[in-house]
């Protein structure tokens, strides 16, 4: 099948992409004008700073029980932090969200978490504890609210029988994250833990508030949120870090394949400054008996956050892959640039696009089925404004438009029920105005 770039596309109508960004423009002045006033008066804690307690300040990504390995943007470059032995955090989130496109089914389709047109909805609720005592180390964070069900949307369901359970998306939603680990007194330091891990793919993270924009990007949802295994992670220097690990897969907490996934990950931290990630992750992917056959997939993910000055920041991630399969061979590759500027203290601009391309296998046989979306390829374009009148609350007011390929989200009279019949997308486009809240402890 043939697959056309998302470098060459054209979006529809310039007088309306022109119109979308001055009233994204609009929105922005009128919410800092609102704050500015009440910026100045108030003694903020600097965004880069945190508690004396390790708590997350203003700004700060200090990891209170929120986000897992692949973590906040901006947390990856924060100076380190004296470790509690023991800690407890969580945090909640809701949010309201308006669909221009109107869809009758109430849904923004292919938006992660955020998937709700004119819905007061609660997100996501979790509680965390973690531990890192006499080099035992452990974590075990619990969720609850609308965000579980997509989380777990791809775990395999497998079948039980009179002597053992089933196992699926309704016994595993409730657990984000849960491993347990030893610190081992090796060079450096080899620490080496096993459980159910936040993927290391990608700089985005499970918590709103250890990100930049409310929703998350096409990257983040179309790649995988979780793996299960073991790890070991090995502190090269103070700077440097070395990560090998094997999973059960993709979004896998119990493998429905006899193969295993590994990784590789490299990482450099010059804390308040620079922060750099690169890593390999190898393994199959597809259910046995796919047509495909047994297709190894390989993937290569590569980030950067440079803190340029106190007030700004950028942040750059690309993803790149190739499946070889009896079709041929499947690739994708993908990117996303972002950047966050402090306009006062308490009130940030974030800034975020992003674009994802998507090559399917195909020859005289058939072709593959496709390893991310229905179409060619995805793009979006995001602004956020977020306000932090205390150091554990954010308020985000977030536009964001969201373009394919081919007619991937709804819009006006839907059809199909969802049920006995799937609904059929019918539109090309989307443009969502997003309020939602997110505190923490």
């Amino acid at each position: 099948m043939a697959r056309r770039s998302f470098m060459g596309r054209s979006l529809v109508g310039r007088s309306h992409a022109i119109a979308r960004f001055t009233t994204l423009g609009a929105l922005v002045c009128a919410f800092t004008a609102v704050f500015v006033e009440e910026g100045h008066a108030r003694a903020q804690v600097p965004a880069e700073e945190g508690d004396d307690d390790g708590s997350a300040g203003e700004d700060s990504g200090e990891d209170s029980g929120e986000n897992g390995e692949n973590g906040d943007a901006e947390e990856a470059i924060q100076a380190p932090v004296a470790a509690k032995p023991f800690t407890v955090g969580g945090y909640a989130e809701a949010f309201y969200q308006w669909n221009f496109n109107a869809p009758s089914n109430g849904i923004t389709n292919a938006r992660g978490f955020d998937n709700r047109h004119n819905s007061f909805t609660l997100a996501n609720v979790a509680l965390d504890a973690q531990w890192d005592h006499e080099d035992v180390v452990g974590r075990v964070t619990l969720q609850v609210g609308h965000t579980p069900s997509t989380y777990y949307l791809a775990e395999p369901a497998l079948p039980g029988s009179g002597a053992a359970n089933e196992s699926g998306t309704a016994l595993w939603k409730y657990v984000q994250q849960a491993y347990a680990g030893y610190r081992f007194d090796v060079g450096g330091g080899l620490l080496i833990a096993a459980g159910l891990f936040l993927s290391p793919i990608g700089p985005e993270g499970m918590a709103v508030r250890d990100n930049w924009n409310w929703s998350r990007s096409n990257l983040f949802f179309g790649l995988p949120f979780y793996h299960t295994g073991v790890k070991a992670t090995y502190s090269l220097t103070e700077t440097w870090a070395l990560t090998l690990a094997g999973y059960n897969g993709w979004n896998s907490v119990v493998d429905s394949n006899e193969e295993k996934s590994v990784s590789a990950q490299l990482t450099y931290t010059r804390p308040d400054r620079l922060a750099l990630s690169v890593l390999y992750f190898s393994g199959v992917e597809r259910a046995p008996g796919a047509p495909e056959g047994r297709a190894w997939r390989h993937l290569v993910d590569a980030h950067a956050t440079w803190q340029i000055t106190p007030a700004v920041a950028v942040l750059g991630h690309a993803n790149a892959g190739f499946e070889p399969n009896r079709f041929g061979t499947s690739g994708w590759v993908a990117g996303a640039v972002y950047g966050r500027f402090r306009v006062l203290p308490p009130l940030y601009l974030a800034l975020r696009g992003d674009a994802f391309h998507e090559q399917v296998a195909s020859n005289r046989m058939g072709a593959a089925s496709p390893l991310f979306w229905p179409v060619a390829w995805v793009a979006s374009g995001t602004g956020t404004v977020d306000y932090r009148p205390h150091e554990r609350v954010s308020f985000r007011l977030e536009y964001r438009h969201d373009h394919a390929a081919g007619e991937m989200f709804f819009g006006g009279d839907v059809a199909g029920d969802g049920r006995s019949t799937p609904f059929v997308p019918d539109r090309r486009a989307q443009d969502t105005l997003a309020l939602g809240v997110t505190t923490w402890l």
